[in-house]
């Protein structure tokens, strides 16, 4: 049987259908060793000597280069609102991409039926960018082990609902019984397991599998006839395990407290004034304001700020920017990225200067140097390009507190929601959930809806003092670009940046 997206459609909405027909022993081997590779290639239906007959047609116009991604994805959500679990849903998403590549131009079709002759099709449609003499494809594939960063005990698939259910309705009793004043609780749980399997004309070959879970919750309080609302989620690429005491008793303290903190907070002045960026959650903004200006596609076409800055001082000698695809069971890691490359930690900025943007196959090949583990996409759909992993600033040499005692008036933030940034300028307004005054050195009043006007590379040129207490934000957080989103993190120790504008009332 060849497993279609409409075979799988069939089974009538049952994930664990669909993956009783998957090997289950997957995770518990190497990535690409020889157990892993068989049962990969039985997922898909597939042999060997077929991926060599669809490289081979992908080059036979003349390409340069071409590769071959293959996913088998189970989706499963479970939801619970007004005290009970009231909404399930899975799918499965099943199908392989072709890329083929001819100098600067890149050629990508996919299929969702994987039979040798659509596969063909496919191929022959990527190729239709080449022209010239055809390849000869003589491969000679490499099959061995590389690191995981990925943990799953217990696989989703083998997990079944009314399993889940119960960690989701002790979450929402957690939050009632924390405080009278909750009037309403939701709380969700999403799990993905990934199979994929990568075959290229210069004979890599890898299988992955990769899992996924995000548990979050808000919570809704009531006092005085004023209501505030606040969450809490955490995502990492672990199994059923991730699902304990712990977990819950988290979620349900920070959704609380939030909430409660809101009560407390007033919307402050504007202006210009210094501003301590919280440790962790202010990753955000270094991911989006700062981040994507040293993706290298951007660079290379000018669009950043950062393009003619390689190899020259950006901030002070004291800040060091990683990007890093290596952290275990972060929400981000990169065991092999979706272009082959290993997973690797970067050095973006290394004590003040840019050292290297961030690379796929086809930026790497423009700049003359080797690719960083960035080549990514959404799915099979897409073809991939330089994305963000886990991005964080390094510690610096001082404490939070020595930081906030430096501060006469300003703010402090690390509770951020939605902004913008313009890639190009560099411009940001970012929208701060919670945060705090600070007054003669010492935080005083909470403060809430307010927003922070800056440019992202003049913010970093302009942080005088970084703490020694690194956090990475695990939230779930999804990064846009392009019209594909991907699974990333971002982390921060304190910072002080001298100055920003501050939209207050």
């Amino acid at each position: 049987m060849k497993y279609t997206r409409r075979n799988f459609l069939k089974v009538g909405g049952s994930a664990m259908l669909g993956a009783v027909l998957l090997p289950q022993f997957l995770q518990a081997h190497a990535p690409n060793s020889p157990e892993a590779i068989a049962a990969t290639l039985k997922n898909f239906g597939v042999e060997q000597s077929d991926l060599k007959k669809v490289i081979t047609a992908a080059l036979e116009k003349g390409g340069d280069y071409a590769d071959l991604f293959f996913e088998n994805t189970f989706n499963n959500s479970l939801a619970l609102m007004d005290g009970a679990v009231n909404r399930a849903s899975s799918n499965i998403d099943f199908g392989m991409g072709v890329r083929v590549i001819k100098g600067d131009q890149t050629g990508y079709a996919y299929v969702e039926d994987i039979t040798l002759d659509n596969m063909l099709k496919a191929a022959r449609t990527a190729s239709a960018i080449a022209s010239g003499n055809a390849k000869k494809v003589s491969l000679n594939v490499t099959e061995k082990a590389f690191p995981s960063y990925y943990s799953a005990t217990t696989d989703w698939r083998d997990v079944s609902v009314p399993q889940k259910a119960p960690y989701l309705q002790k979450l929402n009793d957690t939050i009632f019984k924390a405080d009278p004043s909750v009037v309403k609780a939701s709380v969700f749980l999403n799990d993905s397991t990934s199979i994929v399997m990568f075959y290229n004309s210069e004979g890599t070959f890898y299988t992955d599998y990769r899992p996924m879970v995000i548990l979050g919750t808000n919570c809704t309080m009531e006092k005085d006839g004023k209501r505030e609302s606040g969450g809490a989620s955490r995502a990492y690429r672990k199994g059923f395990e991730f699902l304990n005491d712990d977990i819950i008793a988290l979620l349900a303290k920070e959704s609380i407290e939030l909430t409660q903190k809101m009560f407390e907070a007033v919307k402050p002045d504007g202006g210009e004034m210094p501003v301590v960026m919280g440790a962790g959650g202010s990753g955000i903004l270094l991911h989006e304001a700062i981040g994507h200006a040293f993706e290298a596609d951007f660079n290379r076409k000018n669009v950043s700020i950062f393009s003619d800055k390689l190899n020259k001082k950006v901030c002070d000698e004291h800040i060091s920017v990683v990007d890093d695809g290596t952290i275990m069971s972060n929400r981000g890691a990169v065991s092999i990225d979706d272009e082959g490359t290993l997973g690797q930690k970067t050095y973006i900025v290394k004590d003040g200067i840019l050292t290297s943007y961030l690379h796929d196959r086809i930026s790497a090949k423009h700049y003359g140097v080797a690719p960083t583990g960035n080549g990514r996409r959404q799915s099979f759909r897409f073809t991939p390009i330089p994305r963000m992993r886990v991005t964080y600033m390094e510690n610096g040499n001082t404490t939070e507190q020595d930081i906030i005692s430096s501060v006469k008036k300003g703010i402090y933030v690390n509770q951020f929601t939605n902004g913008q940034v313009n890639i190009g300028a560099g411009d940001f307004t970012f929208f701060v959930k919670l945060g705090y005054l600070i007054e003669d050195g010492k935080l005083t009043q909470p403060i809430k809806d307010i927003n922070i006007i800056g440019n992202g590379p003049q913010a970093l040129a302009d942080i005088t003092m970084v703490a020694n207490n690194l956090q990475i934000d695990n939230g779930a957080w999804t990064c846009g670009k392009d019209g594909q989103g991907c699974p990333v993190t971002q982390g921060m120790p304190s910072a002080l940046v001298k100055k920003l504008t501050v939209g207050g009332k």
